[in-house]
Formats: C-alpha cells, sequence, structure tokens
C-alpha cells in the first residue's frame, strides 16, 4: 500500500485552536463578515455558497468550496445551499483546468472530526489539483512542500480569471 505522507500540513494542524462548532470561531464565517477578502482568501461569494484559497494547501490552486451556511452535516443542506456549491466545484474545476491544466483532481469532503475535518462545524469540499510526480522527495526528507505560487498571487491572478476586481468587499 502506498502512503501519502504530508508533513508540512503539521503547521495547522499545530495552529489549529482546536475544535470549531460556534460560528464565532469559523474561519469561513469569519471571512464572510470582514471586508477584505483578499486577507481572508475569499475569492467568490454566491448567494448559497463561497470560494476561499485553502491557507495550508497541498498543492497550487487547492481551493475550499463551502456553503454560505454554517452546518456540519450535509444531511442539513437542502436546496440551493446544497447544489450551488457542487455547481461551483464544476465551474471552478474548468476554471482551474485553464489556469493550471493539471492531470487529475482530488475532490472531496471530510464531514467529521474523525473523518478529518479540520472545520468540522462548517461543511466544506476541497478541489485539489493534482500532476503526475506532484509529490518527491522534498516534503518526506525536507519536510518541506514546495508549492511555486505564492497564495495572494495565486489568489489575484484567480479573481482576474474570474472576471473580478480587488479583494476589498463593496459594503
Amino acid at each position: 500500500m502506498d502512503r501519502l505522507w504530508a508533513p508540512w500540513r503539521a503547521q495547522y494542524i499545530r495552529d489549529s485552536p482546536g475544535p470549531v462548532e460556534s460560528v464565532s470561531g469559523c474561519f469561513l464565517c469569519r471571512g464572510l463578515a470582514e471586508e477584505d477578502d483578499r486577507r481572508n482568501l475569499l475569492v467568490w461569494r454566491g448567494d448559497h455558497s463561497m470560494v476561499v484559497l485553502n491557507r495550508f494547501p497541498y498543492n497550487n490552486g487547492h481551493l475550499l468550496i463551502a456553503p454560505l451556511v454554517h452546518v456540519g452535516t450535509l444531511g442539513e443542506l437542502s436546496g440551493a445551499h446544497l447544489t450551488e456549491p457542487i455547481e461551483v466545484i464544476q465551474r471552478m474545476v474548468r476554471v482551474l483546468d485553464r489556469m493550471l491544466r493539471p492531470q487529475a483532481y482530488n475532490i472531496g469532503l471530510n464531514q467529521g472530526k474523525a473523518a478529518g475535518a479540520g472545520l468540522p462545524g462548517h461543511l466544506h469540499w476541497h478541489v485539489v489539483p493534482r500532476w503526475d510526480g506532484d509529490t518527491n522527495f522534498m516534503p518526506i526528507l525536507g519536510e518541506t512542500k514546495v508549492i511555486v505560487e505564492s497564495l495572494l498571487e495565486f489568489y489575484d491572478r484567480l479573481r482576474d480569471e474570474l472576471g473580478l476586481e480587488g479583494g476589498v468587499r463593496a459594503g
């Protein structure tokens, strides 16, 4: 059995405040409430969902797609709160295809802490572009993950690709 080791993700675990059940402790809800989308890496806001860059990405272009409502299970979503995030995933895959030309994707969600959800109170899907050979010796031997573009640089390019201007929400 092959294993994918990701020691660079240890920073996320070390920096995590622990289980988040409340809206006030949720970085997604905090980002929605604040004005500076760029600082919060909030790329796009829809009527029922949002796109956020993962602050601790596995690869370039690692996105989080989340409903705007703070719920922790699929069973709590219905209507557009359930369907719009899936439609946004489709759209973002097309955009990432144009921007990064990945060979594959990991797309999924972790529902609940035991399943690996770092934010169990606010359901979100991960969209991770993948390339053949995108894992190498650096994370294993050097405890270093090579990300070829800064988060803010990619944020700006993604917003440009989506036809959006600036990173501060208009009041």
